[in-house]
């Protein structure tokens, strides 16, 4: 068994057909159909990726996520927006709302399989494993911990893998393109201003600590973390 993938869909034959597919795959799949039977999911074992339909009975997906990354113990996991809505605003949307990718209807099973395993591999563990600090701000990548001056700071996945880049890379600007090279991975495909949504999460996070002012945009070019103003 290679994971726990929690599929919530409303409709039951794209329910079934996600539940194959993913079994296929070597993963147990874990079914919810509406709102309510979506957050009674959210138990322990905790999937290890969350399938989430925009649509459902009882709320929508965009209210789930929100509720699922502000959450301390169910924040570390990753969703998969699956919607019919294609236009770039609904898909930064769903991004904002705490999604690691987005999926539009109708779409292949090859298509999903290959994204499912491109956010699984997103979000495992950095073989980097040495402690990396900038002027009292620390990350850990075999704790999956970040610090400023000895206070730990919460960080969704992606915005851990992106402060790590930066501060392993630091005084250099970096293109949308190739942060999402870097970061995201070349096999997987999301729009620019997905890098936008992520600098902005990680800015905030930091904010409290002045270390947002280290991530500087670098109008016309892309971003770049620095210590110089």
């Amino acid at each position: 068994m290679q994971g726990r993938i929690l599929i919530i869909e409303d409709e039951a034959p794209i329910r079934d057909m996600l539940t194959l597919v993913m079994e296929q795959e070597g993963f147990q799949a874990v079914q919810a159909e509406d709102f309510g039977s979506a957050e009674a999911a959210l138990t322990e074992p905790y999937p290890d990726l969350i399938l989430l339909d925009w649509m459902l009975p009882g709320g929508t997906g965009i209210q789930l996520a929100r509720f699922i990354k502000s959450a301390e113990h169910l924040k570390h996991i990753p969703i998969i927006m699956l919607t019919a809505r294609s236009e770039e605003e609904d898909k930064v949307q769903g991004l904002e709302a705490g999604a690691d990718d987005y999926v539009t209807k109708p779409f292949s099973p090859k298509e999903l399989k290959a994204r499912v395993r491109a956010v699984l591999r997103r979000v495992a563990p950095t073989t980097l494993k040495e402690p990396v600090t900038v002027a009292g701000l620390s990350v850990d990548p075999s704790t999956h911990r970040v610090t400023a001056h000895d206070t730990t700071l919460k960080l969704g996945p992606t915005e851990f893998r992106l402060l790590h880049f930066f501060m392993t890379h630091t005084e250099r600007v970096y293109s949308r393109e190739q942060l999402l090279d870097q970061v995201w991975g070349t096999n997987v495909y999301v729009v620019d201003r997905t890098v936008d949504v992520h600098i902005r999460r990680l800015r905030k996070a930091l904010e409290k600590h002045g270390y947002d002012r280290l991530i500087q945009t670098v109008r016309g070019a892309g971003y770049r973390f620095s210590l110089q103003q």
